[in-house]
């Protein structure tokens, strides 16, 4: 048995089904939580805003590595002016 760290309620969780890391929902209400401890179950709350941190994250380097591939098109006209 856990607790939700956000309402307090009673979670059913069997230590032996979860592992350290894995996420759950509250049945109660609905909060994301994340497995901190095994024996015995620990919950801690998953800030919805991280998530949505890591996939801007995601994005960003996805913008970044666009901007990288116009920079390497930029450089081979360059190369030629080296070779003079």
């Amino acid at each position: 048995m856990a607790t939700c760290p956000e309402c307090d309620a009673d979670i059913e969780v069997d230590e032996f089904d979860v592992d350290k890391g894995d996420l759950i929902s509250c049945p109660e209400c609905g909060s994301n939580l994340e497995v901190i401890g095994t024996s015995p179950v620990e919950l801690d709350a998953v800030d919805d805003d991280e998530d949505d941190e890591d996939e801007d994250d995601l994005e960003d380097k996805g913008d970044d590595e666009d901007f990288e591939d116009d920079d390497a098109d930029d450089d081979d006209s360059g190369g030629e002016d080296w070779d003079e």
